[in-house]
């Protein structure tokens, strides 16, 4: 049985969230991902506690947008504009103390919307933190004892990225669905 053009147009907006959040380290850290990291048998789950510090109030920058973890409820929040067009996200973040971020929303494109959640695994070892996407991710050096500037923790800031560019999504996609 054929999909229909709706389902198909659904099914593009849920492959490009999938592509945009399961793609978050690999994309803005390719160089270091193409090397094989191996992580120390004595490595740790980091815990929620050390997680949080690490996340909360940041923004994460990406390639083409920016994801936003706030402390307030946990809120997530994320933007994305790029060569697979545009679409937003609101949802939640949640840490474990074995070690997972999750980050679970809907995600609005021209076309739908559809929800959407990934998780990545932390490991901890003097002072290097070890990161990876569940379900098929490589391990990457996320953070070194001395930050380096290839480290993909150097894209989490503290400024706001999202909040302006998301309210700014929210409307221009709304007004191409009324069109």
């Amino acid at each position: 049985m054929k999909p229909s053009r709706k389902q198909a147009s659904i099914l593009a907006a849920a492959s490009l969230a999938c592509a945009i959040v399961l793609g978050l380290t690999t994309a803005s850290n390719a160089t270091v991902a193409a090397t094989t990291t191996k992580v120390p048998d004595a490595a740790r789950p980091m815990t929620a506690a050390e997680l949080y510090m690490l996340y909360h109030d940041k923004s994460w920058r990406w390639p083409d947008g920016a994801g936003r973890m706030q402390n307030t409820d946990r809120r997530f929040s994320a933007w994305v504009d790029g060569t697979g067009g545009q679409s937003w996200a609101e949802g939640r973040w949640a840490i474990t103390d074995t070690g997972r971020l999750c980050l679970e929303a809907t995600w609005h494109a021209a076309n739908g919307q559809f929800p959407a959640k990934t998780c990545f695994v932390h490991r901890i070892f003097d002072g290097t933190i070890y990161q990876k996407r569940e379900t098929g991710g490589a391990w990457i050096v996320f953070r070194h004892p001395t930050t380096e500037k290839t480290d993909e923790a150097t894209n989490l800031i503290a400024d706001d990225l999202v909040s302006q560019r998301l309210e700014a999504l929210k409307t221009s996609l709304t007004v191409h669905k009324t069109e």
